[in-house]
C-alpha cells in the first residue's frame, strides 16, 4: 500500500497548514520495526532498479529535499533509505551558514550550484528552504545579505516572506519543467522525542561528538519554528512539488515512508532503457560473432 497520496502524510497544496495536524508517533499500516526494516528493503531494491532507468534514460534528475530539526534523524534517513545506490550517480550536499561569498549572491546561488545532472540523485540535508526557516525565526540574518529595502529587521514584513515563497515556487516549477522531480520531505519529530535524543547524546559517549549546545538554544524557539515550518507548508507544498510530513518518532518508520514514497513517486516516471536502432543491433550481431569465433 503506498503511502504517495496518504493524507497523513501530504500536505495537500492549496490549504492552511499547521505542524500540528499531523502525528509524529503515526505508523500507518506498517506494526512493527522488523516489518518496516524488510519493506525498506524491498524499496531499496526497487530504487536500485530505477537508478539504473534513470541514469541510462538521461531525460529526467532527482532531488531530494530534506527538512527538520535537529536530532530528527536527517543523516541516518538518508543514509538507510539511499544505502544501496550507485554513488556515481548520487550526491549529498548539506548547507551550513553561507559563507561571504555566497552571501555576494542571491539565497538560491548555492544550492542551484549543487543541483544534479540529469541521469543522477541529488540530496540537500537542509537547502533553499532554510531561507523561509531559520532566517524567519532569526530575521537578523537578514541584514547579512545586503537586499534591496532591507536596511533593518523590520523592513521584512509579510509582504517580504510571501515574495520569497513565491520565488522558490516560480523555481522549483522552473526546475520540474526541465525535467528536475522534486520530492521534499519534513521530518516530523516531537519535542518530547527531541529533548530524549538529546539526552542520549549528551549520556553516550560515542554519541557526544553529535551533540551541539547550540541545538539547545535552537530548541528555545520551538514554537516559532513550528509556526514558520506551518507556514512552509502552506505556501510551499505545490501540486508539482508538495511536502511530505513524515512521522520522524520512530526512525524504523521513517525510513520506510521515505523510501517508499521515493520509490511510488519515480516509478510513475516514463523511464526505459535506450533501444538501439536496427544498424547498431546489427553491429551488436557482428561483435558477438567475433567474440564467439576468437
Amino acid at each position: 500500500m503506498s503511502l504517495l497520496n496518504n493524507p497523513n502524510f501530504l500536505a495537500l497544496p492549496g490549504k492552511k497548514h499547521k505542524v500540528s495536524d499531523f502525528d509524529p508517533t503515526f505508523t500507518a499500516h506498517v506494526d512493527s520495526k522488523k516489518e518496516a526494516e524488510k519493506l525498506l528493503q524491498d524499496n531499496i531494491e526497487k530504487l536500485i532498479e530505477i537508478q539504473g532507468k534513470l541514469y541510462a534514460d538521461n531525460h529526467y534528475s532527482v532531488l531530494l529535499v530534506f527538512q527538520a530539526m535537529d536530532a530528527a534523524g536527517k543523516d541516518g534517513t538518508i543514509k538507510h533509505v539511499m544505502s544501496g545506490l550507485n554513488p556515481q550517480g548520487t550526491q549529498v550536499y548539506s548547507f551550513k551558514s553561507p559563507s561571504e561569498m555566497e552571501l555576494d549572491h542571491d539565497y538560491f546561488w548555492r544550492t542551484y550550484c549543487c543541483l544534479p545532472q540529469r541521469g543522477n540523485f541529488g540530496i540537500f540535508n537542509r537547502s533553499y528552504y532554510e531561507e523561509v526557516l531559520i532566517v524567519k525565526v532569526h530575521p537578523q540574518y537578514l541584514l547579512r545579505q545586503r537586499l534591496p529595502g532591507i536596511k533593518k529587521v523590520e523592513d521584512a514584513g509579510k509582504d517580504f516572506w510571501d515574495k520569497r515563497y513565491r520565488q522558490i515556487n516560480d523555481i522549483e516549477r522552473h526546475l520540474t519543467e526541465n525535467g528536475t522531480v522534486i520530492i521534499k520531505f519534513f521530518l516530523n519529530v516531537s519535542k518530547d522525542q527531541q529533548k530524549r535524543r538529546f539526552l542520549k547524546r549528551i549520556d553516550d559517549p560515542a554519541r557526544n561528538w553529535k551533540f551541539s549546545s547550540a541545538d539547545v538554544k535552537e530548541r528555545q524557539h520551538w514554537e516559532e519554528y513550528m509556526d514558520a515550518y506551518s507556514d512552509l507548508l502552506s505556501n510551499t507544498s505545490t501540486e508539482i512539488a508538495p511536502w511530505y510530513v513524515i512521522p520522524a518518532d520512530n526512525k524504523w518508520f521513517m525510513r520506510y515512508a521515505v523510501s517508499d514514497i521515493i520509490a511510488s513517486r519515480l516509478q510513475k516516471l516514463d523511464l526505459a532503457y535506450p533501444v538501439l536502432p536496427g544498424h547498431e543491433l546489427n553491429r551488436l550481431g557482428e561483435a558477438k560473432s567475433l567474440l564467439e569465433n576468437e
